[in-house]
């Protein structure tokens, strides 16, 4: 299912559904608490072109906890879990999730692996609420 959420950057908040915004102007965009957000129509005439909003794609896939994970967030991918037994801490990776070449990436050029492919990911943020936890250590 092809989802959108946005980014309200004067109002630094989530707008989820937004891409049913142009079929039904009222009652289907919410804030993150499931409330309908109060914009009227020409709000969203140009919508996408709209430098008032960051508009970001699901990726289609969920985390270990089932939360849905699209662009810009920032996810922490490991191959095990971190309290294993045996003293393996495994390989981890900390990044913001990016659309590129027709496919959801972690990471940049050099260094990038697809969303899907860490065996367990967790979304633990995003860019416009937690650019921090890039710079936290995860190992």
């Amino acid at each position: 299912m092809i989802k959108f959420r946005a980014w309200d950057k004067e109002n630094e908040i989530y707008l989820y559904n937004v891409q049913d915004a142009y079929d039904t102007m009222m009652g289907l965009v919410k804030y993150d608490d499931g409330e309908n957000a109060c914009y009227d129509e020409d709000c969203f005439g140009d919508f996408l072109n709209n430098d008032r909003y960051d508009v970001e794609q699901f990726t289609g896939s969920k985390d270990k906890h089932g939360v849905e994970i699209y662009e810009g967030d920032i996810v922490h991918g490991y191959d095990q879990e971190p309290d294993r037994d045996d003293g393996y801490i495994g390989s981890s990776v900390v990044e913001v999730v990016k659309f590129e070449e027709g496919a959801f990436w972690l990471g940049g050029i050099k260094y990038r692996i697809l969303v899907g492919t860490p065996p367990i990911i967790e979304a633990i943020g995003n860019i416009h609420e937690n650019l921090e936890l890039l710079e936290a250590d995860y190992g």
